[in-house]
Formats: C-alpha cells, structure tokens, sequence
C-alpha cells in the first residue's frame, strides 16, 4: 500500500463519499427546490453514471492512499439499481473499515437486511422535523414522517447502526429542534443538527437562514442537560454531546459558524464520475472519462492522488456573504453530503 497521503494543509485523505445517483424520490426544499428540479427534470441516465466496477476502482484507489471510510450518497442512493451488489465488491477492499450509507430511509423497509448482509455498517438517515405538517412541506412530495421512521425500524432490527442528521434552516423547520431532540433521545439513537450551509446555487441561500451550533445548544439546554465529550478521531465534523444519565449523543455539524476546513478529509465523487475536493467547489475532476478511455488502475490512483495534494479548497475558512452570492456551486443533489 501507498503512504496515506496529505494535502498542502497536512490533511489526509481518510473518507470517500460516492454518490451512485443523481435521482430522488423527495423534493427537499434545501437541495432539490421545486423551482429548479420539477417533474420535467433531465436526472441523469443510469449509463452516464459510474458503473460498479468503476465506483470499485475509484475507493481501491483511494483506499490505497489512505482511505479508510467509503459512504454511498445521492440523490437517494436506494434508487440505484441492485445496491447490494456494490456494497458486496466494496466490503472486499483491503484497508476499508466502515461503509456507510446515507438514505431518506423510506426504502429500509425493502432492502435494509440485504445490504446489511452484504456488508453496510450503518445509515445516516436524512429527517428534517419530526411533525408532519412540516416535513411535507420540506420534503415536496407530502410525505408524512411515518415512512421514514419505518425505515429507521427496519434498519435497526436488520442490524445496522442508526444516525439521524437534521438540516436546520432558520424560519423553516427551527422550530422542531426540541422534538427532535425529545424524540430521538427516547429512541436511543445520535440525532446530528446540521447548519444550513450555501450548497449550490439554486437555493437563494444567505446567512439569515443560518441557526448556529451555539443557538441550538442553548436551546437544547432550556430541556436536557447536556456536557461536550471528546472527538472520536482526526477530521471528525460533528461537535458531540452527550444527555446526562444517558449514553445517548446529539451532536451538531456547524460548517458554517464553526468551520473545519483546516481538518476535513473527506473527498466526494459525483454520480457521473467527477472527484471535488470540497463541498463547496465550483468545478470537478474528470475521473469517468479516464477509467473508460483505457487508464491503468495505477494511472486512475495516481491522478487521485495528484488531486489531493494539489487541493486548495477552504472556502468555509474565506467566504463572506458576498463571496457566497458569487460563486457557482455544485448542487447537494448532485455531489450528496
């Protein structure tokens, strides 16, 4: 194996996110706006995305530079076509020690036992309120909670590890923050607040629409008691906290009032084989049209590699508002998270 390597800002490569679609079956106001994806939307067909032979060349090769995380993003990844079978080649690569999912949930119920079988770990599932008078509005399809926490059910009984991350958007849905909190501390299960961040450029975003990881912890306070514990290893995202009396965590991922570009590790891969080295970049690196115009599996690593460490990306360390306005980012529903 290669040395692990790290970018101009000693940060190594450790996590990979793959998104396998660009489809969903939500609408989510904040990374699918009706506005721009209607029912007329061109997605992406399905041989304009990487194939899974190439998805599994792309995480062997970066396994081999070190990382040693692989999530499967969208759109709705559980829309892609026999799942399982990529989690199965994945689970066979040496050095890949977690494999993860992140899923609107509603299609658990379906296929949560075999991609457990086939070797998924956990899900991170995406619910934005708890009641369901808005989360229809959020999700654009008038899709109640219920199904959602079906899925939740179905992932838990089939074994996988459960995580529930929460974008919390100002004036839209700050005000499930505490039944959300109620609900899944019940439950036993890690709720993760996300702040609101400026992905893309279609969702008319500004720091107005920011409720910051300081606001939610004050306003969990007025209900739980809650202390910080320490971070599980290098580049973790997410602040975590702990309810007292309970092992229960809830945590906050505060991207925009608390940036960890100094830190992050992650890489991201588009459903049609483009390689970002930041949620926030206005362009991509081709790697499709390498793996299919003949480049060895050494080319394909080497150019992965060569990316990395070129890597300049701090935009949540350099932005403004004005800077968010001007730039052109790629869409959430595009890239995943």
């Amino acid at each position: 194996m290669m040395k692990p390597i790290r970018d101009q800002y000693e940060r190594p490569l450790r996590d990979i996110r793959i998104s396998v679609t660009d489809q969903c079956n939500f609408r989510c106001s904040y990374c699918m706006p009706a506005e721009v994806f209607g029912k007329d939307y061109a997605f992406l067909p399905e041989e304009e995305c990487l194939t899974f032979e190439e998805i599994y060349q792309v995480v062997s090769a970066a396994a081999e530079l070190g990382a040693e995380k692989v999530r499967i993003t969208g759109g709705e990844p559980l829309l892609r076509k026999n799942l399982s079978e990529l989690i199965e080649k994945l689970a066979t690569i040496k050095g890949i020690r977690d494999i993860a999912l992140t899923t609107n949930a509603v299609l658990l119920t379906k296929y949560a036992r075999d991609l457990k079988a086939a070797g998924l770990q956990r899900v991170n599932v995406s619910l934005d309120a708890i009641e369901d008078d808005v989360f229809k509005k959020m999700n654009g399809r008038s899709v109640g909670v219920r199904p959602v926490l079906r899925g939740i059910d179905a992932a838990r009984e089939a074994g996988l590890g459960v995580k529930i991350n929460m974008v919390v958007k100002k004036g839209v849905n700050d005000g499930q923050i505490l039944p959300m909190a109620t609900y899944f501390k019940d439950e036993g299960l890690t709720l993760r607040f996300i702040e609101f961040m400026d992905v893309g450029s279609t969702n008319g975003w500004n720091f107005d629409s920011v409720v910051t990881k300081k606001e939610i912890i004050q306003m969990l306070d007025t209900e739980f008691d809650v202390y910080p514990v320490e971070e599980m290893y290098y580049g973790e995202v997410a602040s975590r906290y702990q309810y007292s009396g309970t092992k229960t965590e809830v945590g906050v991922i505060s991207s925009v009032s608390e940036s960890f570009c100094s830190t992050c590790t992650r890489a991201r891969v588009s459903a049609e084989g483009r390689l970002f080295t930041c949620l926030f970049a206005t362009e991509g690196y081709d790697l499709k049209s390498l793996l299919r115009n003949s480049a060895s599996y050494e080319e394909a690593r080497e150019a992965i590699a060569s990316i990395w460490r070129r890597r300049t990306n701090r935009y949540s360390d350099e932005r403004t508002e004005e800077t968010a306005k001007q730039r052109g980012k790629i869409e959430m529903s595009y890239i995943g998270g």
